[in-house]
């Protein structure tokens, strides 16, 4: 009897048809073969939504012949709908699938880098409260661009700490943005950060949209590391990617269906700005303040940093949920010719509010 490791994480049942990826996920047709009954159990093991563990019990003394043949199949399939799978340690039935966060590519961070108003991350900083001489957590902060402003507006005696899962965003924050008290870590938000110490002001902006089932739970975690009468302020979109006029009916509702899949596969929140002042309510924070701004305001001619970040967006994340893109006869670059030609039309108008709540933790 082979076990099952346990990561104390759900179990998402495999059926015939399916599986799921932490119910983001969605591949269709799972054909390993055509006995349906070769598997006696199969189960997936989340660590977390961007990597899961998949383990397969054969019925052995059924299936002991063909266990190796069965793997493979297994492995040949999950390899075309997953970009990273490995088996573990050699193993014939144990495999790990890394299905990194919506917007992975090997640009992430210029992508992030380049869209970063940094005129407008500092004005919404000074909003929230952020002073001289404070410490600081800009988390999920990326290629550490907002870091390094938020650490200028601490200065010279403040600290600050970015954190982000990923490692290659780290690696490109330290080597452009580290100096003296600027120091960058990576670590899992979601996961307990009291080994961190506490902070007199905490940054979390764009992070919360790519957790649409996580989200309250993440700003519980990070409410431990804020200081007492220190600042939480959290920052989003909402109904992200959602406003245009002028683009085509087609390829309107293909981007409209888009985010709705995206919801259901990806586990992305278009709509998690309007819940973040209920988030702070919630925590009982004091002084809750809110301020919404125009993130998205693109008219007339396009600029290059909008135009990069949105052809990534819609270059990217269908890929991410193997969408089909109907409306387009399945065709994608059908797609992004039309998406590209309408989005550069000067009469376009694209519109994405940013929702800034700030709040002091109760002393």
């Amino acid at each position: 009897m082979h076990q099952i490791l346990d990561w104390n994480h759900s179990t998402v049942k495999i059926n015939d048809s399916e599986f799921k990826v932490d119910d983001s996920l969605i591949i269709s047709s799972l054909d390993l073969h055509s006995d349906r009954s070769v598997f006696k159990k199969e189960e997936l093991l989340l660590r977390n939504t961007f990597d899961a563990d998949l383990f397969v019990k054969f019925d052995y003394p059924k299936f002991r012949k063909k266990s190796d043949e069965l793997s493979d199949i297994l492995e040949k399939y999950l390899k075309k709908k997953f970009k990273n799978v490995k088996r573990v340690h050699g193993s014939r039935d144990y495999f790990r699938i890394s299905n990194k966060y919506l917007m992975e590519n090997e640009e992430e961070s210029l992508r992030l880098e380049k869209k970063t108003n940094k005129k407008a991350v500092k004005q919404q900083a000074i909003w929230a409260g952020i002073k001289p001489g404070m410490s600081i957590a800009d988390l999920g902060c990326g290629p550490g661009v907002t870091s390094d402003i938020l650490h200028s507006l601490t200065s010279p005696n403040g600290t600050t700490l970015g954190i982000d899962f990923s490692i290659e965003r780290i690696n490109y924050a330290k080597t452009k943005y580290e100096k003296e008290n600027l120091a960058f870590l990576c670590r899992d938000i979601r996961k307990p950060l009291e080994d961190l110490g506490t902070f007199d002001f905490v940054f979390i902006r764009f992070v919360l949209e790519y957790y649409l089932k996580e989200s309250f739970e993440i700003v519980k975690n990070i409410h431990n590391i804020v200081k007492p009468g220190g600042i939480l302020c959290l920052a989003d979109l909402d109904y992200n990617c959602l406003t245009h006029y002028g683009l085509p009916d087609r390829l309107n509702k293909t981007v409209t269906d888009l985010m709705s899949e995206l919801q259901i596969k990806a586990n992305f929140d278009p709509f998690v700005g309007r819940k973040l002042y209920s988030y702070l309510y919630d925590l009982q924070y004091d002084n809750i303040a809110v301020n919404v701004e125009a993130h998205h305001n693109i008219h007339g001619e396009l600029c290059e940093s909008d135009k990069f970040n949105w052809i990534k967006k819609v270059e990217i994340a269908p890929d991410k949920i193997n969408y089909k893109f109907p409306k387009y006869g399945g065709e994608k670059q059908l797609f992004l010719k039309e998406f590209k030609e309408s989005f550069s039309n000067h009469r376009r108008f694209t519109y994405t509010p940013i929702i800034i709540c700030r709040g002091n933790k109760k002393l």
